[in-house]
């Protein structure tokens, strides 16, 4: 990872960092195991959705309502669907 890109990653973490704990359990971890993986696009819209209210994003990540934006909800929609996966494994090796 070049420095510039060890950079964008930092900030990045930090943006996902937010001022709620719930936003982090399901922003952080989702960056760290899947981001590097998602195509361009995705990672545009992971950064999107980072400029987003917290408020907001509580509504979408605790599933009260979904974004009315396509993408938003494409990015949203795999957040949660990754914390679910990760919460089930957790579960299944208890």
């Amino acid at each position: 990872m070049s420095d510039e890109q060890d950079i964008d990653r930092k900030r990045l973490y930090w943006h996902s960092r937010r001022g709620m704990w719930e936003l982090d359990l399901l922003l952080v971890p989702f960056l760290e195991a899947r981001y590097d993986a998602l195509p361009a696009a995705d990672q545009v819209r992971y950064r999107e959705l980072l400029a987003s209210e917290d408020q907001d994003l509580f509504t979408w990540l605790m599933r009260r309502e979904w974004p009315q934006d396509p993408d938003l909800r494409r990015i949203v929609m795999m957040i949660v669907e990754h914390a679910e996966t990760t919460d089930r494994d957790r579960r299944q090796t208890l």
